[in-house]
């Protein structure tokens, strides 16, 4: 009787998690970087949310003064994940659990292992041109795994995106129907002196992408960070062109929150609640995948419905996805 009763148990704990999952409404997330776990990061620790304020900093300061957040000092620090085969682990487990769909690039051989063990449709490729030549890249997208042209960061070479240099790949992913995703805005606090790169704040200027989008008019393009802070410049831009998307990665974790919730409350109140997606600019640190959700679930100023358009809706339009592919039990 006793073993027929922990049966009974089992099978009622079972179906009350499956009914979790079932009922668990799906959520994507357009910004993923992947990558195999950079030994100086494997055990680490990130205090989200860092900044209160914008600390100033002085030349003699080391990475390790200016980017403290990366120390883990804070009351509930996200660690970096120690291993490769803990990082898959960690993002599998999420997928499965939370409805979970990921826009991944970066290591094509670790977003084909993720790919593996997950279910069909929950991890969509992107590639970046990179170092490719254009018929290189054109091959790479031709073989159809990639979906996404992803992440394109000229402002880190002291570009513009509009630089004549990089419109042949624009053209090829216009042609093949492949949105893309550009880096404009946010680099971190100070990004340009802690990399020592080209990074020009000037370079993220929403503004800088109309020449781009005049010459590809059937281009559809997601502004990745939505050109923050910038954002009179990103409504206006995206009220010229409706094919312009945002994604709110990297911001959501990164900046004051109070302005970046004011950030995402103007697009809205400016219209654009169907053209903003959900990202989070992810690099090893798994707990970052709930920590930024939470940003939008509990987001007061947003309704249940504007909620849904941001976390998936959006994506799976800007994607031309069938939401219907997404419901459970299919993902369990």
């Amino acid at each position: 009787m006793k073993k027929i009763s922990v049966i009974i148990s089992a099978l009622l704990l079972s179906t009350f998690i499956y009914a979790q999952n079932a009922t668990r409404l799906p959520v994507m997330d357009v910004h993923v970087h992947v990558s195999k776990i950079n030994p100086e990061r494997a055990g680490g620790q990130m205090c989200p949310w860092y900044l209160s304020d914008m600390p100033g900093a002085d030349p003699n300061d080391s990475m390790e003064d200016i980017y403290s957040f990366m120390n883990g000092d804070c009351l509930d620090p996200w660690p970096a994940a120690k291993s490769d085969e803990e990082l898959k682990n960690e993002i599998v487990r999420r997928i499965r659990e939370m409805n979970l769909t990921m826009v991944c690039f970066g290591d094509a051989g670790v977003i084909r292992s993720w790919m593996a063990d997950v279910p069909e449709g929950r991890i969509i490729p992107g590639i970046s041109p990179g170092n490719l030549t254009v018929e290189q890249f054109r091959d790479s997208l031709e073989s159809g795994f990639y979906k996404y042209m992803s992440e394109v960061a000229p402002q880190y070479q002291g570009m513009s995106p509009s630089d004549m240099s990089l419109d042949p790949y624009f053209a090829v992913a216009e042609e093949l129907g492949i949105p893309a995703g550009i880096h404009m805005g946010t680099g971190g606090n100070g990004i340009t002196n802690v990399t020592g790169s080209k990074f020009r704040a000037s370079l993220g200027d929403p503004f800088l992408l109309e020449d781009l989008l005049v010459r590809h008019p059937k281009l559809k393009i997601c502004v990745q960070h939505a050109g923050y802070p910038m954002i009179e410049h990103m409504i206006a831009l995206m009220g010229a062109n409706a094919y312009v998307y945002v994604d709110i990665s990297g911001m959501i974790f990164s900046y004051p929150l109070d302005d970046v919730h004011a950030y995402i409350k103007r697009l809205v109140q400016a219209g654009f609640g169907k053209r903003i997606m959900y990202g989070t600019d992810f690099f090893s640190y798994p707990r970052m995948i709930e920590g930024c959700m939470s940003l939008i679930e509990n987001a007061r100023y947003l309704g249940e419905d504007q909620k849904r358009d941001i976390l998936f809706n959006n994506a799976a339009r800007f994607f031309r996805l069938d939401k219907s592919y997404f419901d459970w039990p299919e993902a369990d």
